[in-house]
């Protein structure tokens, strides 16, 4: 057995509470400690939102974003990193600065078009229903 300050054993002066609370205050989840991105499900599948040519799409991006715990800290980045395009931390990143909305394709207006300002995509109302065979 190991000892302490050569008078008591370890097993004298720890009990298992103690060692379960010294263990939990060490090793705590990942999910603690990293806060994640509301547009990062691990598969991809808001990509063509973040860096599309239709204001619709983007609209929707920035209400992601809007939302999103760490949108301060991704357009930092995005901006220190120069990204060429996208949607990140909320706002429209053109060759590495900051844009109002993106010119389409084509022509310009004689008049400016009003920014689109969407919220998310909504959920289905069969979705927001309780069913009770589905209750956990």
């Amino acid at each position: 057995m190991y000892t302490l300050n050569n008078t008591a054993t370890l097993n004298d002066t720890l009990n298992d509470t103690d060692i379960q609370t010294t263990f939990d205050e060490l090793v705590e989840p990942i999910a603690v400690r990293v806060a994640k991105p509301r547009c990062a499900d691990g598969n991809g599948t808001l990509t063509h939102l973040f860096f599309s040519d239709i204001p619709l799409d983007t609209a929707r991006a920035k209400a992601i974003c809007s939302k999103c715990t760490l949108a301060e800290d991704c357009l930092a980045g995005a901006l220190d990193r120069a990204e060429p395009w996208g949607v990140w931390g909320g706002e429209l990143v053109e060759n590495g600065r900051i844009v109002a909305n993106k010119r389409p394709r084509g022509r310009p207006p004689k008049h400016p078009r009003p920014a689109v300002i969407i919220d998310e995509v909504p959920i289905p109302p069969h979705l927001l229903r309780v069913r009770p065979d589905r209750v956990a």
